[in-house]
Order: C-alpha cells, then structure tokens, then sequence
C-alpha cells in the first residue's frame, strides 16, 4: 500500500460551453497508493466524471500529467490510449452501457474479443466470472431480462475480465435503490481484494464511500480530504 500506483500532477482540464471556457479540474494534484480503494465525492457536476475519464484515457487534458503504474497516459497516441483502457483499466458506469442485442456472456466476453482473444478462452473466463457474482443462471439473458441490480454485475464482471490493475467506477450504485447498492458495495469491495485491484469510484453514496479505504471531496477543481 505505500507505493504509488496513481500520480496525477498539475492536473488542467477545460471545456467549452455556450461559448464560455469553463475551468473544471484546477492543477488538480492526486495519488493512490497500489491496493488502494479511494472515493471520490462531490456535488454533481464538479468534475467527478471528467477526472475518471482522463485517468483512463478517455479523454485527454489541457495540463499536467497522469502515470497509472508504469504507463505515462498523458504521452499515448490515440492508439496507444484505446490499448491501455483495454488491457489495463476495467470501468463501471452508473448506467451499465451494456449491449441489448447481447447476452450477459456475450457482454462480459466484449473485452476479451476486442483484444482478439480467442473465444476458447474467453468463454470461461466471463462465465467463471459471471458465476463468481451471482450470475450462473443468467449466462444466456439479454440486459432487458435482468434487473438493475444483475444488469450492472454484468458491467462489474465486464470491467473485470481482463484482469485490469485499475477499476474507475462512476456512481456504479447510483441507479439501484438502497439493498440492491449495498450488495453491490460489498461485491465492489470483495473483487477489489479478491482481485488485488487499485480503484478510484466515484459516487453520492456516503456508504459506498464508507466501504472505501480513503474519501475525498472535489471542490473548485481540485481534491481535498472530506
């Protein structure tokens, strides 16, 4: 736990709206030690989400720099960018983005056939997986025949599958009424150790950010200690 997984520095962040350049992430300092669960709180539409997304390249800065582990994300190309999250960075959404037309096996494998894995070896691991939360009666589902709940153990076991060494989740619980978010909080937390994951999640839920190890506050651009 004391080495540092994540180092973001001097992080800057603009956007443009309605004509007006708007300041959203202010040399925005940040790290994470390896093993590390770590909450990010804040009111909504502060930057919680934008700060996610850079950290795992789905967008770039205007400043700073971000290393998650041994990678320089802030020097990648665009190819370079899309071959990172893939192999390295395992994300969860409040909305679980999965495919419709798809089912919970075929959703989980995704990762694994956009690296071009072999289905041999796809297939069991999403099913282990998929299994592994609850989900072994459910392999053959499409999204519109699960609940909410098991809709985004879908997008857990997705985030997962290819052995990423972080997890970004952003309000991962915040579409799930209060037992439904507390399974999935004690699951987040049981794949972060079972896993050996760094994570950074992003939420409302002062119980999820209590599952956490550390909690802090996004303010005016920039992270302080809640």
């Amino acid at each position: 736990m004391s080495d540092a997984f994540i180092t973001v520095t001097g992080l800057n962040k603009y956007y443009s709206v309605a004509g007006n350049r708007l300041h959203v992430l202010r040399d925005l300092d940040l790290t994470v030690a390896q093993g590390e669960m770590v909450a990010i709180m804040g009111a909504s539409g502060v930057g919680k989400s934008t700060l996610l997304h850079v950290m795992g390249g789905l967008d770039t800065i205007d400043g700073g720099s971000i290393r998650v582990g041994e990678h320089d994300v802030t020097g990648m190309g665009d190819d370079a960018r899309v071959a990172f999250r893939n192999r390295h960075i395992g994300f969860v959404f409040q909305f679980h983005h999965l495919l419709p037309e798809f089912t919970a096996l075929e959703n989980a494998m995704m990762p694994m056939r956009i690296a071009r894995l072999p289905v041999a070896e796809a297939r069991p691991r999403a099913e282990a997986l998929l299994r592994r939360v609850g989900l072994g009666e459910r392999l053959d589902h499409r999204p519109g025949m699960l609940s909410g709940g098991e809709q985004q153990r879908v997008a857990v076991s997705r985030a997962l599958v290819m052995q990423p060494s972080l997890l970004l989740a952003d309000e991962p619980t915040g579409d799930l009424d209060e037992a439904t978010a507390d399974s999935l909080h004690q699951l987040l937390r049981a794949m972060h150790a079972e896993f050996g994951l760094t994570a950074v999640i992003a939420t409302h839920n002062p119980r999820l950010a209590a599952q956490c190890d550390r909690t802090l506050r996004l303010e005016g651009g920039r992270l302080i200690s809640a």
